[in-house]
């Protein structure tokens, strides 16, 4: 399949992006930062245009299944740390963003790729919108998710003075906090939407906005989860360690909702 041709194309282009980053933070020189950019950005155009040409082959939004889900999250992730670098100029995390990124689409292509008719359920115009909100806003928070990893890894390595040479490649302990807060403000919203417009599509389908079903349950103890973070962070000034140990909980929380649930639980909701 033709679609097939272009993911492999955007992986090759996601692996030589993740060279050139690692290799940027190993030599300490901007040159290869920069090169990791370039074809990370040609990688995600040349991804995003193999989700196009599936959707017109499909004659669906393909977010579907295992393969289509990872491939779409890996794309969402990489454009969401495309829109970081730009605004923050943190091309040193490229060198996790970039490795992880390829990962998930090594595994996407490692699931099955077949195009097969969608379940009765599935045909409403309520799919794109539900899922994009939803896979958006998870492709968020699992960059807090990574982001928490690093300031964690960072603030020990200071304590302990280690990793002086490499920490010191990365953006601050105050700029990593600052990305955290921005990705649960900018995911918050997504989930919200994802999960409103959710419960619209379940009364459409199955005559109740709310079936308690095992990931409409899980999707609810992330989102308060994120919630709380918030209004900690608001309200009580949580920062630094708290944050970023209270991000990662809530990216296992959205782990067990999207992939724990159609592995182990099922449900309404077990298409994968």
């Amino acid at each position: 399949m033709i679609v097939l041709y272009v993911l492999y194309a955007a992986l090759g282009l996601y692996i030589v992006s993740s060279s050139c980053y690692m290799g940027s933070v190993k030599a300490g020189r901007t040159v290869p930062e920069r090169a990791g950019h370039f074809f990370l950005a040609v990688g995600f155009l040349v991804h995003l245009f193999a989700l196009v040409l599936r959707y017109f082959i499909a004659g669906y939004t393909p977010i579907t299944n295992l393969h289509e889900s990872l491939s779409f999250f890996a794309l969402c992730t990489a454009g969401f740390f495309i829109f970081l670098r730009r605004i923050y100029r943190v091309g040193s995390l490229g060198s996790i963003f970039a490795p992880v990124v390829t990962l998930m689409l090594i595994g996407a292509l490692a699931a099955s790729a077949d195009i097969r008719p969608l379940p009765p359920v599935l045909r409403s115009y309520w799919l794109p919108v539900h899922t994009t909100f939803a896979f958006i806003g998870n492709a968020v928070f699992f960059s807090g998710f990574l982001v928490s990893i690093v300031y964690l890894c960072i603030e020990r390595g200071i304590k302990r003075k280690r990793m002086r040479d490499i920490s010191a490649r990365f953006p601050s302990l105050e700029t990593l906090d600052r990305i955290n807060y921005k990705c649960m403000s900018y995911g918050f919203p997504f989930l919200t939407i994802g999960i409103v417009t959710g419960a619209i599509w379940a009364d459409l389908a199955w005559g109740s906005y709310w079936n308690w079903d095992p990931k409409e349950t899980w999707s609810l103890i992330t989102w308060i989860m994120y919630a709380v973070l918030i209004h900690n962070r608001l309200a009580i000034g949580w920062r630094g360690r708290k944050t970023a140990y209270m991000m990662i909980a809530g990216f296992v929380s959205v782990i067990v909702t999207f992939i724990g649930v159609n592995l182990f639980i099922g449900g309404l909701h077990a298409y994968m």
